[in-house]
């Protein structure tokens, strides 16, 4: 036979002779079985293997997937990793919510029991005088709530007013026997920085108060924001290019009639940092605002704690007025030096209505209240930190021990291909760190563009919370507005959207990886085929030269 015919007939009657006539289809009752289980009709299903030509994700070895069935699959894993990315952040902002609503139950507790104190201590002590006066404390405590809640309230400039109203009631009513009006009572209050009528008392809590109440506005809202940027995040949906990666990490196994067999886990941690590239960009920013939260809780603790600071409010207002009393004539005689004389009153005659506190004032929280805060900052500390590298550690908590095959069978694992190791290294975490994934196609060059607008989220908070620890006053207005405007870093969606989309082409990436076959026992394939072809040439060739 000479070489040129041998030649013709090894691959002109390969592709005739190639099904092996004593092969029978494998069954896809298994794969039937499991689709159906997922919700899905069995009338396109095929009985048998078939030719896997038609295949966009999974490999076109032979199959007991459809066009259609591949699309299903396809679109289901998308949801079902979804739901997962949705389940673990609702556990997480969960977490921050339960913190949220135990501190600011107890700050608002805190608020109420000291003004209930104030109420029934002066009450008790001051009797008429109180009652008539009673709505300048209710302003005070209203001002204190609102500024806590967030509202756009100068602490310092709501103290002073205070101050400058319990002044010209008291004067007032210390003073029955003049006419004093309005203009006259503008005077006395201007002359507080220099006579200093309630002593240090104004100064002292004004300090403390401050430093408290910013404290505990600033920890709470950080806790809010922290649990609306890991709704916000979660919600994020994939792309077109993870979901093929989440398809074929998860559904082609079954197309293949390789349902046992679980994802090795190197494979897996691939697909997963390459999908949630965008969200562990987070970590940075999300880890300042831990550190950031944890700084602040020092705060709550010592002389100068929100709980001392706010329970001690009636006996210090108590010891101003005490004060006071004590130097009233001398204040008097130099306000009348200022001011001039005010206009005599007529036939009313001066009443003492100079009362020394007979009642308890509560200067202090209870020691219930107080373990109850260390044990609220002592939870809020474990969660914190347990938190703290959510972003980079989601991957490897999606790619547990249920889902993949575990290091003990690292040979015996679907790595995207067969039945064998996963050769290539995992990636590193981020959206830079992802040029060379195997498994997902990124454009590194076009982040999310609401995961970087939480990031700023994230950056404008733990601002806000770094000058909290300080005591500086900081202005918490909607933080959905501190994105914008051009100092921002952002750009507009239609900007953005006019952007040239720039694919940094991967050179480093290796296009295939030698993996062993998955079985020895296919049922139609051409490797085996050509074998006797490769023989028959050989044959052929030796024959030829010993011909000559």
């Amino acid at each position: 036979m000479d070489f040129a015919l041998a030649f013709f007939f090894c691959f002109f009657t390969v592709p005739i002779l190639g099904d092996n006539a004593s092969s029978k289809p494998r069954s896809c009752s298994d794969v039937r079985q499991f689709y159906s289980g997922k919700g899905f009709s069995l009338s396109a299903v095929p009985q048998t293997e078939i030719s896997g030509e038609h295949l966009r994700i999974c490999s076109q070895g032979y199959t007991c997937c459809t066009s259609e069935m591949e699309e299903s699959l396809s679109n289901l894993s998308r949801r079902e990793f979804e739901g997962l990315v949705k389940e673990a952040g609702r556990s997480l902002q969960a977490s921050l919510n339960a913190q949220y609503r135990n501190f600011d139950g107890y700050f608002l507790e805190l608020l109420n029991g000291s003004e209930r104190s104030l109420q029934e201590s002066f009450l008790a002590t001051y009797g008429t005088l109180y009652s008539q006066n009673a709505h300048i404390f209710r302003d005070l405590y209203g001002e204190l709530r609102r500024y806590y809640r967030g509202s756009s309230v100068n602490l310092e400039e709501a103290l002073n007013e205070f101050w400058t109203r319990l002044l010209e009631r008291l004067f007032k009513a210390y003073n029955p026997q003049y006419a004093i009006g309005d203009e006259y009572l503008e005077c006395v209050a201007k002359q507080t920085e220099t006579l200093r009528p309630f002593g240090d008392v104004p100064r002292d809590l004004k300090l403390k108060a401050t430093r408290a109440f910013i404290a505990a506005r600033s920890f709470v809202q950080g806790l809010t924001v922290g649990g609306e940027v890991v709704r916000k995040v979660s919600q994020v949906p994939l792309s077109p290019e993870c979901t093929r990666a989440i398809m074929k990490l998860m559904y082609c196994p079954h197309c293949r009639m390789m349902a046992s067999i679980k994802p090795c886990t190197n494979y897996c941690r691939n697909v997963m940092k390459g999908c949630l590239a965008n969200q562990a960009d987070l970590d940075t920013e999300w880890q300042n605002l831990v550190d950031a939260l944890l700084q602040v809780t020092t705060r709550f603790s010592g002389d100068a704690s929100v709980d001392v600071v706010i329970y001690s409010i009636p006996l210090r207002i108590s010891e101003a007025i005490l004060t006071l009393q004590e130097s009233i004539m001398v204040f008097t005689s130099k306000v009348f030096q200022a001011c001039g004389n005010p206009r005599e009153a007529g036939t009313r005659s001066p009443e003492d209505t100079r009362k020394r506190p007979n009642a308890a004032v509560e200067a202090k929280p209870s020691p219930t209240s107080s373990v109850r805060l260390e044990k609220l900052v002592s939870d809020v500390t474990s969660k914190l930190r347990e938190m703290q590298q959510y972003w980079v550690q989601l991957p490897n908590a999606l790619c547990n021990d249920k889902v993949t095959a575990g290091a003990a069978n690292e040979d015996k694992c679907w790595n995207g291909m067969a039945r064998a190791r996963y050769l290539p290294e995992v990636m590193g975490d981020g959206l830079a760190s992802q040029i060379n994934n195997p498994e997902v196609e990124i454009d590194i060059t076009k982040p999310d563009m609401t995961i970087r607008q939480q990031i700023m989220q994230l950056k404008i908070m733990t601002n806000r919370l770094k000058n909290a620890f300080n005591g500086n006053d900081v202005d918490f207005q909607d933080t959905t507005d501190d994105v914008s405007g051009s100092g921002s870093g952002m750009c507009a969606d239609e900007q953005c959207a006019r952007s040239p989309r720039v694919i940094v082409p991967n050179t480093d990436r290796p296009k295939l990886y030698a993996y062993p076959a998955e079985n020895k026992k296919v049922v139609k394939g051409t490797g085996s085929q050509t074998q006797p072809c490769v023989a028959l040439l050989l044959f052929s060739l030796v024959a030829l030269l010993f011909r000559r």
